[in-house]
């Protein structure tokens, strides 16, 4: 029998949970963190790593990704996105249920579990989706960190728009749930009001500010009313950001994504239909109040909302071109860069992209660096700067609207249950990851 695998990184800058960095070893064992200390000197590990000017953090959880299996692997599947996490630093991610088949029954969920197992290069989980239909479903199917209800921009079975059948979800069961948080009926309403139009910066009034702030409302009404855990996802206007400021309960979560808080509707003019997403990007000032609020705790952690679209489909004319953009790879070099030029700190960005989504979502050992935590680690350079470039990109769609971005912070090593994944520019397809466990 052969004894088990271990992993020593040694004269590295560990970011630890109080959010001290210190110069140190961490040595690793069988999936797990064994021991972090300035020198580790008794171990023979199976393999070992000179981290000396380098920075080791977390592994990034990526709390909402579309990863378009099954049913679109055209735009994406689940190993190539899971690539594309390994390049990016992240070790985990939770998908979303707009696939085909819709992941709204135990089967499905199965289903998209057993597919994960076989092809995924990091861990992950999968939401179920609601629809006004499926509530045995929504109260037994799992493992799953919860549920997920567009209450806008989306059509079919998974547009949840009607207050009565938003209120029979959120009556029944304790599971989380989480929202994209649009109201329909206005932007049905504002679809027809401009009617014709084509320039794709339309979008961003179409679903405006005061969609996102209805829906959201509306949410933490039932929230409220029946105590249910609730998370916000893809947190995108001022409004929202203000309306938590002054009324956000103990078991409200929100999320922001690097492109709401990065980009606004200037982006329209440089990229097209590649700054198309939603909720759709903002203003500079709502750029400026979500910054504060995620400063603040007002929002409490980070989310990519990876949607791939090819780029022949980003190509048609709006509202034709779809809305969705890539994320996975670039996230954290997005927000180290921040970091570098004085936004947060270093430590934030850990809490924001693994610590806080480990603690929201339930997830047991996971979002830190001490003994008995998963070694799920990235070790990152924070003195090379390297431009984001189509032709490096592992995403299956190849593009990104952060082309041409100078960004420090990529990956250098990603270490996923003490196994290396992806080191100075190659991967190790051969590591798999592991289904999440939700407390």
């Amino acid at each position: 029998m052969s004894s088990p695998k271990s992993l020593l990184i040694r004269r590295a800058r560990i970011i630890l949970p109080n959010g001290e960095l210190i110069v140190g070893d961490v040595l690793t064992r069988d999936r797990q963190i064994i021991k972090v200390a300035p020198e580790i000197s008794t171990a023979t590990p199976t393999t070992e790593i000179d981290a000396d000017q380098l920075t080791l953090l977390p592994g990034v959880i990526d709390p909402q990704v579309h990863f378009r299996e099954p049913g679109l692997e055209h735009k994406e599947d689940l190993f190539t996105a899971s690539c594309a996490c390994a390049k990016g630093g992240v070790t985990s991610f939770l998908e979303m249920p707009n696939t085909r088949p819709l992941t709204i029954t135990q089967q499905a969920l199965d289903d998209k579990l057993q597919r994960a197992q076989s092809k995924c290069l990091v861990n992950y989980g999968f939401f179920i989706g609601a629809t006004p239909e499926n509530l045995p479903d929504l109260l037994n199917a799992k493992p799953t960190p919860g549920i997920k209800i567009f209450m806008g921009s989306m059509h079919g079975h998974l547009l949840v728009d009607a207050d009565a059948a938003l209120e029979a979800i959120f009556a029944k069961g304790d599971r989380l749930i989480a929202v994209h948080a649009e109201d329909q009926a206005r932007i049905n309403q504002r679809r027809k009001e401009f009617a014709g139009i084509h320039d794709v910066a339309i979008h961003s009034q179409i679903q405006d500010n005061q969609a996102a702030l209805l829906a959201t409302t509306l949410a933490l009404k039932l929230s409220e009313k029946y105590q249910r855990r609730l998370h916000i996802l893809h947190m995108s206007t001022a409004e929202e950001a203000d309306l938590l400021r002054h009324y956000k309960p103990s078991w409200v979560t929100a999320e922001v994504t690097p492109q709401h808080l990065l980009l606004n509707t200037s982006a329209y003019e440089k990229i097209g239909t590649l700054a198309q997403m939603n909720p759709p990007l903002r203003s500079p000032h709502d750029n400026e109040v979500l910054w504060q609020a995620l400063r603040d705790g007002v929002i409490d952690f980070i989310a990519t909302d990876h949607a791939p679209h090819t780029l022949e489909e980003k190509a048609l004319e709006y509202p034709n071109s779809p809305s969705g953009m890539p994320g996975v790879e670039t996230s954290l070099a997005l927000m180290l860069t921040a970091a570098m030029q004085g936004r947060c700190s270093v430590a934030q960005v850990v809490n924001w992209m693994s610590t806080a989504v480990a603690k929201a979502y339930g997830i047991p050992n996971k979002g830190a660096i001490a003994p008995g935590y998963d070694a799920d680690l990235v070790l990152v350079d924070l003195q090379t700067y390297h431009q984001v470039r189509r032709e490096e990109l592992l995403t299956k769609c190849g593009w990104s609207p952060f082309e041409g971005w100078n960004l420090t912070g990529w990956a250098h090593t990603t270490i996923v249950g003490g196994e290396i994944v992806y080191d100075k520019g190659k991967l190790n397809t051969d590591v798999r990851g592991q289904a999440i466990n939700f407390l």
